[in-house]
């Protein structure tokens, strides 16, 4: 037999880093959670979560409307609309580069993408924020989009649905930013007044102004598991109050058993759920393969 089959004769003895097998970049996915590496095909297939404990990781607006979209077809609305610079901020950078660098490194104009399509044969519109954009923090144009993506439902009678993934209001835009926690909860109340449904999924995380204000407004408020959700983080609470905080305290769950979400969905069920629940509510036909 030849011993170039073999590397360790003894204990603690190592392969020489030359020697060592690399993992390609970009063909394997490791759990955060509990550490299991499977392939990005398999882990793509389940809809970024882990096949092994569950734990659902963070994705962006495109990756929801593949599933939710059927056939992943859907038209974007007011695409090209980016953000402005109307205070000159600058902290330890030029607002103005932050948003010319979050631009090139995720090829979006801004941290919220809104599109209309059909989600199980049902016409919807749906606008869903882009964490890798500046935290997907809510400003000028995060709150323009999300208000004339209420205007296409209204106009059409289409339920409308949010999904939330930010760390709140974008500091750089100071008042303009906060103005519209405002905008987007009246547009809502004139969505509430015409009845037509409006459903806010809470992702991880969800907090801060957008917690105060559309996220926490829908007709029904629903969750992925294991999501942070709140106004202010975890630690901050904690300095402020000064106790211990309660185990899992702002996660979906510990959100639920406390009253402020109707119900936990996984990924896997999140079309099936909204689709069902848009039907009971809205009196909405069942797909044509159901009847």
């Amino acid at each position: 037999m030849s011993s170039d089959w073999f590397q360790r004769q003894k204990e603690g003895i190592t392969t020489p880093t030359q020697e060592k097998k690399e993992t390609p970049d970009g063909l394997w996915h490791g759990c955060p959670k509990c550490k299991v590496i499977v392939s990005i095909d398999e882990y793509q297939g389940n809809l970024w979560v882990c096949g092994n404990c569950g734990h659902h990781n963070g994705i962006e607006a495109i990756d929801y409307f593949s599933f939710l979209f059927d056939g992943n077809e859907f038209q974007e609305l007011d695409r090209n609309m980016t953000s402005l610079d109307p205070l000159d901020f600058e902290d330890t950078k030029k607002y103005k580069d932050r948003l010319e660098d979050a631009k090139e490194k995720t090829g979006l104009k801004d941290a919220i993408t809104t599109a209309t399509g059909n989600l199980n044969q049902m016409p919807v519109s749906i606008a869903a924020m882009n964490f890798n954009f500046i935290g997907g923090s809510m400003g000028s144009v995060v709150g323009e989009k999300i208000s004339r993506a209420i205007d296409f439902s209204l106009k059409n009678k289409i339920p409308f649905i949010m999904i939330s993934k930010s760390g709140g209001a974008r500091m750089m835009e100071a008042a303009f930013s906060l103005m519209q926690m405002a905008k987007t909860s009246s547009k809502l109340a004139l969505l509430d007044e015409a009845k037509i449904p409006y459903v806010s999924l809470l992702t991880n995380p969800t907090t801060g102004g957008v917690t105060a204000s559309y996220a926490m407004l829908g007709d029904i408020n629903i969750a992925e598991p294991g999501a942070l959700i709140g106004f202010a983080g975890p630690r901050i609470v904690k300095e402020t109050i000064g106790k211990d905080l309660p185990e899992g305290f702002q996660t979906s769950e510990f959100v639920k058993e406390h009253g402020f979400i109707d119900f936990i969905v996984k990924r896997k069920e999140l079309k099936m759920k909204i689709s069902d629940w848009l039907r009971c509510v809205g009196n909405l036909p069942k797909p044509a393969e159901a009847e």
